[in-house]
C-alpha cells in the first residue's frame, strides 16, 4: 500500500520539473520529488526513496543551487543504507559532504549525517 503522502504527491509527478513562472524559486517546484523521498524513507522503502533522490542528482542542470540537490545525496546514502548496499550509501554520503564542505559545522542534519556516515564504517 502506498503511503498517504506518496498518494498526495502521485498528480505533481508531470509537472515536477517544469517551471510556470520565472519568478519562482527553481527548487521550489522540486519539492514534490524530495518529499516522496522523505515519505519513503519514512516507511522504510530504500529502492523507492533512492529513486526519488537520484531524479534529483540526475537533474542538476534543473536544481542549480537549490538546497535539496545537496540534500538529495544525503537521502540517497540513508536509502542505499535501507537496502544494505554500504558502498553505495558511503559514496552518496562523501558526495554530500563534499557539496558542504564550507557549511557551518554546527547545522543539525549535518551532525546527523557525520554520525549516519561513520555508523556505515
Amino acid at each position: 500500500m502506498r503511503p498517504p503522502a506518496i498518494r498526495f504527491l502521485d498528480d505533481t509527478t508531470k509537472y515536477e520539473f517544469g517551471q510556470a513562472l520565472p519568478q519562482i524559486e527553481i527548487g521550489g517546484l522540486l519539492y514534490p520529488i524530495y518529499v516522496r523521498g522523505e515519505a519513503y524513507l519514512a516507511k522504510g522503502r530504500g529502492s523507492e526513496a533512492a529513486r526519488e533522490y537520484q531524479k534529483l542528482v540526475d537533474n542538476r542542470s534543473v536544481v542549480q543551487n537549490c538546497p535539496l540537490g545537496a540534500l538529495a545525496h544525503l537521502g540517497l546514502g540513508r536509502a542505499y543504507t535501507l537496502q544494505g548496499d554500504t558502498q553505495k550509501a558511503r559514496t552518496a554520503y562523501q558526495d554530500f559532504f563534499a557539496l558542504w564542505k564550507d557549511a557551518d559545522p554546527d547545522i543539525p542534519v549535518l551532525i546527523a549525517a557525520k554520525a549516519e556516515y561513520a555508523k556505515l564504517k
